[in-house]
């Protein structure tokens, strides 16, 4: 359910702050308004407005799963104005939330078969949500690999949820850190996740690939999916870092005849071979 005002926030509360790494926060956020609360859901892969009264709003997914109820989370690094005036808050504060906006990942196609999730530093809160989503429902699903890089074993996020994660006979977690940035007691991979990816070599047989990064890793990591027989409508990524006002208005998202904020912003690689090549 969304606002019947698109442009009217919902107030949340932040309920609980964590530091993910070095300028990166995750919010727990409840509803003041129980009924709005009671009458809210979204689905894996939709995103929100995030607002800090006085200094504006910001996009991002949200981070938790679906199946969660009760809260939503949002993760987030500290960089501009609204981000940093989200650092500032403290548990118990008020900021707004529009949404929830967006298309979806397509979890009930995905029934029965494996899934293979890559994600890279920042990039894997919208990953957390889906792959979340799956973990609660595992009976649906076949095999699930998560892999996982950051510049430097303190650029981590999630770092707890890793090792749940590391720690489930159903998972198989790679984690990878780049070259210079493992410390002395890392036990995971040194290397760039593509390379990682190729190293590791995951089959393609019934398996969907979702991807999220920095685009140079998404634009090296393509390759090695189509390489190790990934269809290109059998892989799944998200595209977020145009996207301000999340209704169309702005165009600030368009892309030759589309908006990320309305089409998107999950796309298949076969979609966005459609797109026009400066995206």
């Amino acid at each position: 359910m969304t606002q019947s005002n698109l442009y009217l926030p919902y107030l949340m509360e932040i309920e609980k702050i964590t530091v993910e790494a070095p300028g990166v926060r995750t919010f727990r956020l409840k509803f003041r308004n129980e009924q709005e609360a009671a009458a809210f859901d979204f689905r894996a892969g939709q995103f929100g407005e995030y607002s800090v009264f006085g200094e504006g709003e910001s996009t991002f997914c949200i981070a938790s799963s679906p199946t969660r109820k009760g809260y939503i989370e949002c993760t987030f690094r500290q960089a501009g104005r609204v981000t940093t005036g989200l650092s500032k808050l403290e548990e118990g504060d008020t900021v707004g939330f529009r949404g929830p906006f967006g298309n979806v990942f397509p979890l009930d196609e995905w029934k029965g078969k494996n899934l293979l999730f890559i994600a890279g530093g920042i990039a894997l809160p919208p990953m957390r949500c889906v792959i979340w989503n799956a973990l609660d429902t595992r009976e649906n699903f076949g095999d699930v690999t998560i892999l996982y890089g950051a510049k430097s074993v303190g650029d981590l996020v999630y770092k707890h949820e890793l090792d749940e994660w590391a720690a489930r006979p159903d998972v198989r977690l790679v984690t990878t850190v780049d070259p210079g940035g493992e410390t002395v007691d890392w036990k995971g991979h040194v290397g760039f996740v593509p390379s990682v990816l190729e190293q590791i070599a995951p089959s393609s047989d019934n398996t969907i690939a979702i991807v999220c990064g920095p685009p140079v890793m998404i634009k090296f990591t393509f390759p090695v999916l189509e390489k190790l027989g990934f269809a290109d409508d059998r892989i799944y990524t998200t595209l977020e870092n145009r996207m301000k006002c999340g209704v169309g208005k702005c165009g600030r998202c368009n892309v030759g005849k589309l908006y990320v904020c309305k089409d998107g912003p999950v796309f298949t690689k076969a979609q966005l071979n459609g797109l026009p090549p400066e995206y």
